[in-house]
């Protein structure tokens, strides 16, 4: 029978929930980096043991964390301190490599590296990971202050694809959580096909293994811009894709859920029935290609559940008709917020559901939303939720 691994990013460490293919009884390891920020851990699609997570501190800033025996052990690839240009800050744990300074032609540390008009572009931490679908040791990152790099030797070394900046950098605006490269989704049937999502500057895509990318934010309308239809500048907060149908991209924006039949060439809004519009994640079922969840929030100022009544809504039908799964969730006085990375689905027959909240739980249903019901409760606050399904 499949197992499943749930990995979970919290404020304060890294938790490992695992169960057998029933889903109904879990184990659970950590926290692992106890006391540090997890933005995000992915596990490797083609090796199961391998595990990416994503380590941050105010004091001793980014690490890349691995793992080669399902998050028993860790190590930091980079090795330790990295050699910085000389008046360079020292320490950095990783080697992070930007070769554009127009001063020197040198390599920069993980502080700053230059967008080719001599202003410094910080870099403060690691919001998402993506391993390759083909080769485990490729992996790529995405940054604050925006920006997507790739390493090809598991984690040692990175090298940012610069090439998406060109598509118009100097335009694009941090967020409320700041300007953050968040989604990776890679093409399955397209090596060369990816794509990205930036708070606050829209989706982009590259069909050439990331040397050029372009915007893909036609259709896209967000009234609080100074041009609602800008080609840059749209708060997009999730992107998801189902990879039978990788053509077929689904949205949660600031505001609106959306749907792009076309790669993302042009966008159609699917919000329907919905209480509110807002929210952060969005996922597609693992069998079915049309049914997506969100989780509502009620407003851009106001993180909370509707009402105080947490509920995942579900469309089987790609949008426009949504139903509120309720069964399991609490359905008064809940405040919490379900943050972009914090939703996930397995593989496994009947599709799995899971997310995290802001209050430290994480809900799972073994039957594609019809049930809920608590993994763990009283953890840190909730950034992210992945999983693996296992042999």
């Amino acid at each position: 029978m499949s197992a499943v691994r749930v990995l979970v990013g919290t404020r304060k460490g890294a938790f490992i929930l695992t169960s057998d293919g029933k889903r109904q009884k879990w184990n659970v390891s950590g926290p692992h980096f106890a006391g540090w920020e997890i933005y995000h851990l992915k596990g490797s699609p083609i090796d199961p043991n391998r595990i990416f997570a994503s380590q941050t501190s105010s004091w001793f800033g980014q690490i890349i964390q691995r793992s080669d025996d399902g998050g028993k052990t860790w190590t930091n690839p980079g090795g330790g301190p990295t050699t910085t240009p000389e008046g360079m800050p020292k320490g950095e744990s990783n080697k992070f490599v930007y070769d554009n300074s127009p001063q020197t032609g040198k390599p920069l540390t993980t502080h700053q590296w230059y967008d080719g008009t001599q202003h410094p572009w910080e870099f403060k931490r690691v919001w998402h990971i993506e391993p390759s679908l083909s080769d485990p040791e490729t992996v790529y990152a995405g940054v604050e202050d925006a920006a997507i790099f790739r390493s090809t030797d598991g984690g040692h070394s990175w090298q940012e694809l610069a090439g998406l900046r060109d598509a118009q950098g100097s335009k694009w605006q941090p967020g409320a959580g700041g300007m953050c490269l968040h989604t990776i989704l890679l093409d399955p049937s397209d090596p060369k096909r990816m794509f990205i999502a930036i708070s606050s500057a829209g989706a982009f895509r590259t069909d050439d293994a990331g040397k050029t990318w372009k915007p893909i934010n036609r259709g896209l309308h967000s009234q609080y811009i100074p041009n609602p239809n800008a080609e840059i500048g749209h708060c997009v907060h999730r992107i998801a894709m189902h990879p039978s149908r990788p053509g077929v991209l689904f949205m949660q924006k600031h505001w609106d859920v959306m749907r792009s039949d076309s790669a993302g060439d042009s966008w159609n809004e699917v919000s329907g029935n919905l209480p509110t519009d807002f929210g952060f994640p969005i996922d597609v079922h693992a069998h079915e290609p049309d049914t997506i969840y969100v989780v509502p929030i009620k407003s851009d100022s106001e993180h909370y559940p509707p009402d105080g009544k947490l509920r995942v809504y579900r469309s089987r039908t790609g949008g426009n008709e949504w139903e509120a799964l309720t069964k399991g969730l609490p359905q008064e006085n809940c405040y919490v917020n379900v943050l972009r990375d914090a939703m996930a689905v397995d593989s496994l027959d009947k599709c799995g559901v899971y997310f995290g909240t802001t209050g430290g739980q994480v809900y799972a249903s073994a039957d594609a939303g019809d049930n809920w019901a608590p993994i763990v409760r009283d953890l840190p606050a909730v950034l992210s939720v992945e999983v693996q399904t296992l042999p």
